[in-house]
């Protein structure tokens, strides 16, 4: 006789059952349940960690224009929030971000496509700059992260783009390919807006875990 697994739901009715599980202020056995459940939908997982990466500097200014007047390169917008694992806003998270030029050039002599910008809890975070361009040691698109928030581990990351000619049309079966992208969830869609000048976007959330 094949023997049935208790589902999630059954097994903390038995926590609840055996006083495993208990909640701080008088609750009932459903309103517990309810309260549970309501976590779990609602918790994030964290985003995954990348590589550093050679071209980091620090002390960037809190610019959220990063591209300027006539500069060529194709414009972007980046936005997104922070979040904890429990889906909770992050209160004073730091967000530095740093990329390549249109050609994949690096500004290593001062800080064109960096900034270091500090987040309100609930608030969004934007940039304006322009899609990064491709060099041969990581030929796919990316534009770096690093974010450190008060009471949270310290994320360093990457986003890439579902646009991106490296991925041939198809992000889903390609982002390995040459073990370049180690997880999915950092490749987002790009929106592309034609009124007026033509831009992207993307928006790329942050969740991070408690220290």
């Amino acid at each position: 006789m094949t023997r049935r697994h208790p589902s999630r739901r059954e097994m903390l009715e038995n926590c609840i059952v055996r006083g495993s599980l208990l909640a701080a202020a008088p609750l009932s056995a459903n309103q517990l349940l309810a309260a549970w459940e309501e976590g779990e939908r609602t918790a994030k997982k964290p985003t995954p960690s990348e590589v550093l990466g050679p071209f980091f500097k620090k002390n960037a200014p809190a610019n959220k224009i990063l591209r300027q007047p006539g500069d060529p390169g194709f414009p972007l917008r980046v936005s997104g929030k922070v979040y904890n694992t429990r889906g909770e806003a992050v209160p004073g998270a730091i967000v530095e971000m740093w990329q390549a030029d249109h050609e994949g050039r690096y500004d290593v002599q001062g800080y064109r496509y960096r900034t270091k910008l500090t987040v309100d809890a609930g608030k969004e975070y934007a940039v304006e700059t322009v899609m990064p361009g491709h060099y041969s040691d990581r030929p796919a698109q990316h534009i770096h992260y690093l974010i450190t928030a008060p009471g949270h581990k310290n994320l360093v990351t990457q986003c890439y783009f579902a646009t991106d000619p490296w991925f041939d049309g198809d992000p889903d079966k390609n982002y390995r390919k040459r073990n370049l992208v180690e997880n999915r969830e950092l490749v987002r869609t790009v929106t592309l807006y034609e009124q007026g000048t033509p831009r992207a976007a993307i928006n790329f959330d942050i969740v991070l875990e408690r220290a």
